[in-house]
């Protein structure tokens, strides 16, 4: 199995990091940075404002790239590449009644640095690259639900 690309948004907006929880029917506690699957034929921030938008109602603007993940299952074989980028809110609002297209991120939300350590998340490294500047890597994670 290939692995499959993604990209994801951090977007910190009065000191708070944009988090959602991705998981269809709300079975996992798991929160990560808004973003998804590469669409071939687009660029990776045409794809990222795209899936923001889906995921959140935002508009972003795609900065630089601060974080590239790796996450592996090795039940299933699914490993997926993803590359983080800065990104910054051009318009549009956190709404509780938005709903994604495809009915995956159910919840959505801003946390401060210090509500993180009582959340699960992914990629581990997350806070770290969020709230610093410069360019991360995390090697291969073992993908939990």
């Amino acid at each position: 199995m290939s692995p499959r690309l993604a990209c994801r948004a951090v977007i910190l907006h009065d000191n708070r990091l944009l988090l959602v929880n991705a998981w269809p029917g709300h079975r996992s506690d798991l929160w990560c940075a808004p973003g998804g699957g590469v669409n071939s034929g687009a660029s990776l921030p045409d794809n990222l404002r795209r899936e923001v938008h889906e995921e959140t109602g935002l508009t972003v603007r795609v900065g630089p790239p601060c974080l590239i993940n790796e996450y592996h299952d090795p039940g299933s074989g699914f490993h997926q590449v993803e590359i983080f980028f800065r990104c910054r809110i051009e318009s549009g609002i956190l709404d509780p009644g938005w709903r994604d297209p495809e009915n995956i991120v159910h919840t959505r939300r801003f946390v401060t640095r210090e509500e993180m350590a009582t959340l699960r998340f992914k990629p581990d490294s997350l806070p770290e690259v969020a709230w610093n500047r410069g360019m991360g890597y995390d090697p291969l994670e073992l993908l939990a639900h």
